[in-house]
């Protein structure tokens, strides 16, 4: 681990947290210094102390453990190193809460305003290599967050989401940094892939001379000499024999891009991959090949760190965590996830749909600070491979939950997706992710239902277009009907229709159970192209995670996630009582129908397996009672397959598996107990 001077007491030498170099797909780590550790502290009262960058101020990781702190002013020295003279110095925050003004030697440098969006200051005339500086960085965090983009922080006055919102993160929470570059260099760049032959790649220079450079990019040992003028430059790169990236085989390219000569000459590695996500109809493509989302969602939350993972181990581990669990994709949500978070859903195949925090209440003021952190998600994370679905809007946040009910908001909505589709033609946008959609490339629904025949039946009618319309519960006292669509002009059909919230149950093993029977229908409906389940882990009183908030399993009751949400699975012709007791114990033979849900690239042929085991068992027992031949179609749900196996006398567990290829493909099961009627005594009459 990187250690460092205190910023506060240069003789204490301290770890320095988060050491990795923040922005991995656009390297210069060749010359670069970390900032992060702790710096001098000084809060809107004048108290005086230290924090640890970066954390948020109100995580105990900072030090400091405050909420509701709407002013402070973070400091310390810092000297460029000598080695860095005749090379430009350029200061770069991951992510400040919400306003931060930045000055070298009470010189100001810069200002930005937005929580989520990273930013840079060239501040090559005010540090100069060798000698100490004083860095301060001046923050205000409002408490009254109703007009800023802030996602599920809580606000003062409270959201209409309140119960839903978690602690603030407020200040320094991501990397600080400094780097050293060329006397002109490349300061944005974009890569794009979706041609599957090349890279379509462009940028702006600053420095010196960004009118007149020269850049050269080099690729597989090939160098193109790209067009520069009036500070921009742009071009293509083939690649002679492309290898696509897709979850399969990630493979990456890294491309160099050298400004000048020499050495002051600018030097910048960026990775991109070749890939091409798009709509066909009502279906979903990724490299020409249908794609099934099987996702989850991830608030990206840590208990004592808040929005900042604790260290790079943990932040990878949840990608790692949610493959695990059988998905295929993270929805991250309402949240810039830190490069290196990305850089490694690169590297590993996971499929990512990045979204911004939004506002809670609608005005101009909300509007334009929704869209003025696009350009900037788009600038900073575009160039990644995994990230397939733009969301912007969430739940009509911002929108006052009433986009059907007002003109204005709906275009707000429309406008959001037109100026994304501006900054990236690449790439499905959703931009009102969950209810009334006016303009959308994907129609997506979040939907909660406790009740498993209802759960069943309203699927049922939502994939065959029989209703738009699903109860969502705002408040506890104020329960709605939201619809797929906000606009009687939006078309009915051609365009993919999935869910992107969808979990039940109070206790773990409740939610274990929902987790089998709930998306076992959305599997049932051959017209949905996936489904994000909710959540990953808990999160502070949100206690809806297949992990807890600390990462580790809960009682599953003998389910493996991983089944549930696998790319193969079984769908049973059955409406489940309870957990724990899905059907009363038979008493003579029982007869069930099994359907097969298949979403591999060709068909499967196998063999469908029944037989009974203890009650609450996990392991797959020796012999199967019945079993019966099954060929499967990609996409498309099978006939039903009647399996019968004999009365088990007792409790236990009917076991389901389909084997093909020598290896079990799908799994899941019954479990027969006695089902009780809920208990009802003392209740008032």
């Amino acid at each position: 681990m990187t250690i460092a001077e205190n910023a506060v007491d240069p003789l204490v030498v301290e770890a320095v947290p988060r050491p990795g170099y923040p922005r991995p797909d656009r390297d210069r780590s060749a010359q670069w210094l970390n900032l992060n550790g702790r710096w001098r502290f000084t809060a809107g009262d004048g108290a005086p102390g230290s924090i640890i960058v970066p954390f948020a101020w109100e995580t105990a990781a900072s030090g400091v453990q405050r909420t509701w702190l709407e002013h402070a002013v973070y400091s310390r020295t810092v000297t460029v190193p000598a080695a860095w003279s005749g090379r430009r110095v350029v200061l770069c925050f991951g992510a400040v809460h919400h306003r931060a003004t930045v000055s070298v030697d009470g010189v100001a440098v810069g200002s930005h305003v937005g929580g989520h969006s990273s930013f840079e200051f060239d501040v090559t005339g005010v540090l100069a290599p060798g000698r100490p500086a004083e860095l301060t960085v001046e923050v205000d965090a409002p408490a009254d967050k109703r007009e800023i983009p802030h996602g599920k922080q809580r606000s003062i006055p409270r959201d209409d989401y309140d119960g839903v919102s978690f602690t603030p993160t407020s200040g320094i929470w991501q990397s600080v940094w400094l780097e050293a570059r060329g006397r002109t260099y490349v300061a944005e760049v974009s890569l794009r892939g979706d041609s599957l032959t090349g890279f379509d790649i462009a940028g702006e220079l600053a420095g010196d001379a960004p009118d007149t450079a020269v850049v050269v990019a080099r690729l597989e040992g090939r160098e193109t000499v790209l067009t520069a003028s009036a500070g921009r430059f742009e071009g293509r790169l083939e690649v002679e024999s492309p290898r696509l990236w897709s979850p399969e085989s990630p493979h990456l390219y890294r491309v160099e891009l050298r400004t000048g000569e020499g050495p002051e000459a600018d030097r910048l590695t960026v990775t991109g991959g070749l890939r091409r996500i798009e709509t066909r109809g009502e279906a979903l493509y990724l490299n020409g090949e249908r794609l099934y989302v099987r996702g989850v969602l991830d608030q990206g939350y840590w208990p004592e760190t808040g929005l900042t993972a604790p260290d790079d181990e943990a932040l990878l581990r949840d990608l790692d965590l949610a493959r695990e669990l059988g998905f295929s994709l993270v929805r991250k949500h309402l949240k810039f996830e830190e490069p290196r978070w990305l850089d490694h859903a690169d590297r590993t195949g996971m499929l990512v749909w990045a979204e911004p925090p939004c506002p809670s209440r609608f005005s101009p003021a909300a509007v334009a600070g929704f869209e003025a952190q696009l350009p900037d998600l788009v600038r900073r994370d575009g160039n990644h491979p995994s990230i397939v679905i733009w969301g912007l809007y969430n739940e009509e946040w911002g929108l006052d939950w009433d986009i059907p009910g007002s003109p204005e908001r709906a275009a707000a909505a429309a406008h959001a997706y037109d100026l994304m589709r501006s900054l990236d033609d690449t790439r499905p946008i959703v931009e009102n992710s969950g209810w009334a959609h006016v303009k959308t490339d994907l129609v997506d629904w979040h939907y909660y239902d406790e009740d498993p025949r209802r759960w069943a039946e309203n699927l049922a009618a939502l994939a065959s277009g029989a209703r738009e319309t699903f109860e969502v519960k705002l408040r506890p006292d104020f329960v709605v009907d939201k619809s797929f669509y906000g606009s009687p002009d939006f078309p009915r059909a051609g365009v993919p229709v999935l869910n992107s919230e969808f979990g039940a149950g109070f206790t773990s093993l409740e939610r274990a159970w929902h987790v089998r029977w709930q998306t076992q229908e959305i599997r049932r409906h051959d017209r949905f192209s996936g489904y994000i389940y909710t959540e990953l882990t808990d999160v502070e009183h949100e206690m809806a995670g297949l992990l807890d908030a600390h990462r580790r399993p809960k009682d599953w009751g003998g389910l493996n996630p991983a089944d549930a949400f696998a790319p193969t699975t079984l769908v049973v012709d059955l409406v489940p009582a309870h957990a724990g007791a899905d059907i009363p114990v038979p008493a003579a033979p029982l007869t069930l129908d099994v359907h097969v849900s298949h979403t591999g690239r060709t068909p499967i042929t196998g063999t469908l397996h029944a037989a009974w085991g203890a009650p609450g068992s996990r392991g797959l027992p020796g012999a199967a009672a019945d079993s019966r031949a099954v060929q499967a179609e990609p996409f498309r749900l099978t006939a039903a397959i009647g399996v019968r196996v004999p009365a088990p006398g007792g409790p236990a567990r009917l076991h389901l598996w389909l084997e093909a290829e020598g290896r079990v493909v799908a799994r899941t099961f019954v479990d027969a107990a006695v089902v009780e009627e809920p208990n009802r005594r003392g209740g008032r009459d």
